[in-house]
């Protein structure tokens, strides 16, 4: 036990991002929900989240694995922090955390802990990279970068000295905890996140699609089917003229059999053969761009949705890329996406392996999800 107790400040408005950044899932889980999953690794061993009227009823769903209470943010910062530090007791370290920080790791969170209890206070911090100027009237002044540093969160204090200073400080004007414990006459302990984006504050659009593309996922697929006479030739979704097709319990269309398997190892969804077993008689000659309709359905009900698919059609005959546009378009379609989110590429085996022999026709994928 390390007596470190969290407050997770869940209390703030979206004007600048135009939607609730707190409440918005991205790939699966929401910003207050990936803030505390680093609190707790990090070591975080109680939790007070500072909720407003439209977080509160999310949070009070909340299964938060550690003792937790909730109070109501007030009109500031300050005032959300000073809230929770009010009905806290018993811990020796108190972990202050926006929950817009979603990014933060749990490494830089126990950092900052660890910092608290050896020197008093683990403020993190990022040290700054480009040039900065500070514009006085109309003339520009350079500063010296080495002696600047961007203020984040968490912010972790001894518990009676943060405390104190909520109590004896002037709160109106506090955009952090750090300015208070500095008016309170102590010395913070800075704690530098590595990398310049490492820590980044959810506030504007750009933000966001940083979010978005740091919690990507990812999943491959692969299927191959035998060359037949007697049957049609489906390859993402669209019909290709030659004499054999592919041999399935469906419609046999590997491309979008890989597609589907890469979108369920993403989810973290198991594979086709489970969602849709052969043994199962309403699938026999089913329409594959369907059933990826059913994986899409199942992907968005987890909060997640489809950012791009890399595919590649292995086979000797027919040539593939006279109907690549076809197909893009049909599984964009399934996967609710542009076409130009799905990449549809052919090769051949120069007349090596069962598919240069026209024995069969193979595919395989890669897909993201956020």
């Amino acid at each position: 036990m390390n007596g470190a107790a969290a407050v997770l400040l869940c209390a703030g408005g979206s004007v600048r991002m135009g939607f609730d950044k707190l409440l918005t899932p991205i790939a699966g889980k929401n910003a207050i929900e990936r803030s505390l999953d680093a609190l707790i690794a990090g070591g975080a061993e109680s939790i007070v989240f500072a909720v407003s009227p439209s977080t509160r009823a999310f949070v009070e769903t909340l299964a938060c694995p550690v003792p937790s209470r909730i109070v109501t943010g007030g009109e500031t910062r300050a005032d959300s922090v000073y809230n929770a530090l009010r009905i806290m007791k018993d811990a020796r370290v108190v972990v202050i955390h926006d929950a817009a920080r979603c990014m933060v790791s749990p490494k830089t969170v126990r950092a900052s802990i660890e910092s608290a209890q050896n020197f008093g206070s683990g403020v993190v911090a990022g040290q700054v990279a480009d040039t900065m100027i500070r514009l006085d009237g109309e003339h520009a002044v350079p500063l010296d970068r080495s002696k600047l540093i961007r203020m984040q969160t968490p912010q972790t204090f001894l518990f009676d000295r943060i405390k104190a200073a909520y109590e004896t400080g002037d709160r109106s004007g506090a955009t952090d905890d750090c300015s208070l414990y500095l008016a309170a006459g102590y010395e913070p302990k800075f704690v530098f996140t590595e990398g310049e984006t490492a820590n980044r504050k959810l506030t504007t659009g750009a933000d966001w699609q940083l979010a978005l593309a740091t919690y990507a996922r990812f999943g491959t697929g692969f299927d191959t089917h035998r060359l037949v006479e007697g049957r049609r030739l489906i390859l993402g979704g669209v019909e290709i003229p030659f004499e054999k097709g592919l041999l399935g319990h469906s419609d046999a269309d590997v491309l979008t059999h890989a597609v589907m398997d890469a979108l369920l190892g993403a989810a973290g969804l198991g594979d086709i053969g489970r969602l849709f077993p052969d043994t199962d008689p309403a699938y026999e000659s089913a329409n594959s761009i369907a059933l990826l309709g059913e994986v899409v359905r199942r992907i968005e009900a987890n909060g997640l949705r489809v950012a791009h698919v890399d595919a590649t059609v292995i086979a000797q005959r027919p040539k593939i890329m006279p109907h690549a546009a076809a197909m893009q378009a049909a599984l964009a379609g399934a996967m609710h996406v542009s076409p130009d989110s799905v990449s549809i590429k052919a090769t051949t085996t120069e007349g090596m392996n069962d598919e240069g022999k026209g024995l069969c026709i193979s595919a395989s994928a890669i897909a993201s999800l956020v």
